[in-house]
């Protein structure tokens, strides 16, 4: 299991946004975090990631309990996260977005290098040189994948990342994930775009009110038409 989060309760200020969240991630799978806007499926990725502290539970990467590192910390063990806005630089060119995430990221070694972004992302080569604030959504969603990619993770957390795209990116983007999968990568993504996730995900755990409702495979999730129904349909 290169992930375990046991019984988290997140606060923000005074409001208690995840209530008791667990969830285990296998290693080389994907696994999503389903349900509507604001049920705490991005706080579960933050919290993961350092960027908003439990007060209570743990979240063990390779068994190393992380809550209370730094985000920069968590990074360096391996945790990437590309967040649902995509942060690009944007007066960096493609390339220098890449290159500082790479450089900040302690260089772990592992085999994604430009070579191999470029395969995946043909697109990010032909506009390496051009600024982020140049580029289409599609193509800064890539780019912030990329970015991800370039730091050789063991875990790559996805917030959102079907929201606002054409079809066509979106089905493109689901072949792009299962190429990643494919590379040994793991990925917990959140997204509420249910038939998408179930062309990349082999798990799905159910976010509603901050708990975790429901959890199983996306093809038992899938036939039961009242779970889908009751906090997914939209």
């Amino acid at each position: 299991m290169i992930l375990q989060v046991v019984e988290i309760d997140t606060f923000y200020g005074q409001s208690h946004v995840l209530q008791g969240v667990s969830l285990d991630v296998e290693r080389a799978r994907v696994v999503a975090l389903l349900g509507r806007n604001g049920v705490g499926k991005t706080t579960t990725l933050r919290s993961i990631m350092g960027l908003v502290r439990p007060r209570r539970g743990k979240i063990l990467l390779q068994g190393q309990d992380i809550v209370g590192k730094k985000a920069f910390e968590i990074a360096r063990l391996g945790i990437s996260y590309v967040p649902d806005d995509r942060r690009i630089f944007a007066e960096l060119t493609t390339y220098e977005n890449m290159e500082m995430a790479r450089r900040t990221s302690g260089q772990r070694p592992g085999p994604w290098n430009y070579e191999k972004i470029f395969e995946l992302f043909p697109i990010l080569k032909t506009y390496k040189d051009r600024k982020g604030n140049q580029l289409s959504g599609g193509e800064q969603k890539m780019l912030a994948i990329a970015r991800g990619l370039i730091t050789n993770p063991l875990l790559l957390l996805l917030d959102e990342p079907s929201e606002g795209l054409a079809p066509l990116i979106v089905r493109n983007l689901a072949e792009v994930i299962l190429q990643i999968r494919d590379q040994g990568v793991t990925i917990l993504l959140a997204d509420q775009n249910f038939k998408f996730c179930r062309k990349v995900a082999t798990r799905g755990y159910i976010l509603e009110k901050g708990r975790i409702q429901y959890s199983g495979s996306m093809e038992e999730i899938w036939r039961d038409s009242e779970i889908v129904t009751k906090y997914l349909a939209l």
